[in-house]
């Protein structure tokens, strides 16, 4: 019967080797250290795990004395295994102290009362410092030097172990990557912040040859190799002391590790490697060089800042360059003796790497929200949505997948939308909405986070239009006020409600539907164009900020559409779009995402504003004063509209712009 005291029972490793010491049939408790607030993962974790009636939680704190826990109440204790530290070569030296230094002292104090059998200790690979050459399982303090807090407290938690009076095992594991067989990983970590930037790369063609200097070597182990061995090691006769190196005994080039991933990735290869490598004093002399040319950078005015905002971009710490690449050679001979005939042996990165790169696309890529491409399983929120283009909008963006909310003032034609499209096996939920009225959007906002999780897609749809000439409106300031409240103040305040939950999955979009009269700047529409222009300009504006956040933002330039809206205006005789054809607007500007949409009829427009500035001015005050007014302060006594003279309009502009 054997009995097994585990600290970091909920950790990466740690819950593997715990499933496993659970399954043995000799096993009559495992005793898990956990803090109160991790008391509930360890119970649902052990839900999975075979012989979960053996696990006990014992309450307590690697930070605390012995600690905080009475030995006497657990019975004698066969193994105690030591898993509990920081790993995190960004966090400071407090922090690696109190876990891996303190923490590990507390362990054995602790292990010394219990009179524990025997003490496992996982130490780290990192115990080799700057050590160049061949690192064997019996080498400890060579004399090297460390690079950062992680590595130097490693080092002194191993020291504790080995100057104790109990009976010892020391395992040291090499950078620890996800399951060789399903690609689980917990976090982004060693060549996983690189695999962004190996996603991008996909893009280029296969078969494009790469070249790259020999950027040096690491050691990856995937978790199942470490837990497997260490459950193997753990019970086999040793003597006291025993070290286990659960590494690669080769390096792997970092040029191999990224050509195993881009491979997976169908990306292009690193074919060659030009120069090689340096050694000795010249390759000090090029490490001198680069770090005279990274101090160069950081001397120019916003070098640091550049330099830190291109890796940022890239996903990768500062802190975690310098540790990419290591000159030592560890020696696995013992361990591999160890283990033969066990079965366990340790795969080749190039037959797991496909399984890895899986599982981090699917559930650690920061970028995978963003990288789904097309409407299906989209959540997008059209305003508006009860008529014109948002319910057309509406309709086409659930014909392509996609979950619809909608928003809008009138809840019953809201319904009719809804139904519309749940009876076509649609998708959606409707949400009535004033969004003149600032608490009503923070509620919907609320809402629809709370009961759908997040919007992919926000469509700013929803919109009024004025059509009064400036001399009209001297006595009606709120007209302006109005427009701008529903077609500014509304969606501003919708896409800020949104923004934070949108960084935080690292994907948005929003479509801001706009008008072509941007581009023609169409008389009698000051109010209108002018909150519309404000619309696009804040989403040309907030999408340069919110870029690595992948969080863009499209302005839909539309033509004149028949729509409720503009049937007070009385268009007769003018050319106008469907609905229809205007969803399809919205609907590639969702797909494709491009910073503006026009389409040509605008672009010819603007294209003249900017070649003749003057004529394209003449000829719109012409139309204004060839168009009627419809409003009703410009119609005569028998309430038609006034005439407007043509003909003293030339006159008057030929007159003005004479000579």
């Amino acid at each position: 019967m054997t009995t097994y005291f585990v600290t970091g029972a909920t950790g990466f490793i740690g819950k593997r080797l715990v499933a496993r010491l659970l399954r043995r049939p000799e096993t009559t408790a495992v005793h898990a250290l956990v803090r109160e607030t991790s008391r509930d993962r360890l119970a649902a974790l052990a839900q999975d795990w075979a012989g979960a009636d053996k696990l006990h939680p014992v309450v307590g704190d690697l930070a605390e004395p012995r600690l905080g826990v009475d030995p006497a109440g657990l019975g004698p204790l066969d193994h105690v295994v030591h898993l509990g530290a920081v790993y995190d070569l960004t966090a400071d030296e407090d922090a690696n102290r109190r876990a891996n230094v303190e923490g590990t002292r507390h362990l054995l104090a602790f292990a010394a009362a219990a009179g524990a059998g025997l003490v496992h200790h996982v130490s780290s690979i990192a115990v080799a410092g700057d050590h160049a050459g061949r690192f064997t399982e019996a080498d400890f303090d060579l004399g090297q030097h460390f690079g950062s807090p992680y590595h130097a407290t490693k080092f002194q938690a191993e020291k504790l172990v080995r100057e104790q009076p109990l009976p010892y095992r020391v395992y040291r594991p090499s950078a620890v990557v996800g399951d060789s067989r399903t690609g689980e990983m917990d976090k982004i970590d060693g060549p996983y912040f690189f695999l962004p930037a190996i996603s991008r790369l996909a893009a280029l063609p296969r078969r494009l040859p790469l070249a790259a200097p020999d950027l040096g070597a690491t050691n990856l182990v995937p978790v199942d190799y470490v837990v497997e061995a260490m459950e193997f090691l753990m019970h086999r006769d040793a003597p006291a002391g025993a070290t286990y190196h659960l590494a690669a005994a080769r390096p792997q080039s970092l040029n191999s590790v990224y050509n195993a991933f881009a491979r997976v990735a169908g990306g292009p290869a690193v074919r060659a490697v030009l120069p090689a490598r340096p050694s000795g004093v010249v390759r000090r002399v090029g490490t001198r060089l680069a770090h005279a040319a990274a101090s160069g950078i950081d001397r120019v005015p916003g070098g640091r800042a550049t330099r830190a905002a291109v890796l940022e971009e890239l996903g990768v710490p500062l802190a975690v360059l310098p540790h990419l690449s290591m000159d030592v050679v560890f020696d696995t001979a013992r361990t591999t003796t160890a283990l033969f005939g066990s079965g366990v042996e340790l795969p080749q990165l190039r037959d797991y790497a496909a399984p890895l790169y899986r599982y981090w696309e699917t559930h650690l890529d920061p970028d995978r929200a963003r990288r789904k491409h097309g409407l299906a399983g989209r959540t997008v929120l059209i305003t508006g949505a009860s008529s014109g283009i948002g319910r057309a909008s509406a309709l086409a963006v659930a014909r392509k997948g996609a979950k619809v909310i909608l928003v809008a003032r009138r809840a019953s034609e809201l319904d009719e939308v809804r139904d519309e499209i749940t009876a076509a096996g649609g998708t959606a939920a409707a949400y009535p909405c004033d969004l003149t009225d600032g608490d009503a959007v923070d509620a919907l906002v609320k809402d629809v986070l709370g009961e759908h999780g997040a919007v992919d897609m926000l469509v700013n749809n929803a919109g009024r239009s004025i059509r009064r000439s400036v001399s009209l409106s001297t006595e009606r300031f709120h007209d302006y006020e109005r427009t701008m409240a529903i077609n500014y103040f509304g969606p501003v305040r919708l896409i800020l409600g949104f923004l934070p939950s949108m960084a935080q999955r690292r994907f948005g979009h929003v479509v801001n539907v706009t008008t072509m009269g941007l581009q023609t700047d169409t008389p009698r529409f000051s109010a209108y164009l002018a909150s519309k222009a404000a619309l696009e300009e804040f989403g040309l504006t907030a999408g340069r900020e919110t870029l690595s956040d992948g969080i863009t933002f499209t302005s839909v330039r539309m033509p004149l559409v028949r729509t409720p809206m503009i049937a007070p205006t009385g268009y007769r005789g003018i050319p106008s779009s469907s609905p229809e054809r205007a969803a399809e607007l919205v609907v590639k500007a969702l797909e494709e995402r491009p910073e503006i949409l026009s389409l040509p009829e605008g672009r010819a427009a603007e294209l003249a504003t900017l070649t003749a500035p003057r004529v394209a001015r003449f000829a719109a005050h012409l139309a204004y004063r060839a168009m009627r007014e419809s409003a009703p302060e410009a119609r005569g006594r028998d309430g038609r509209p006034a005439p407007a003279s043509v003909a003293a309009a030339i006159t008057r502009l030929i007159w003005r712009h004479r000579g």
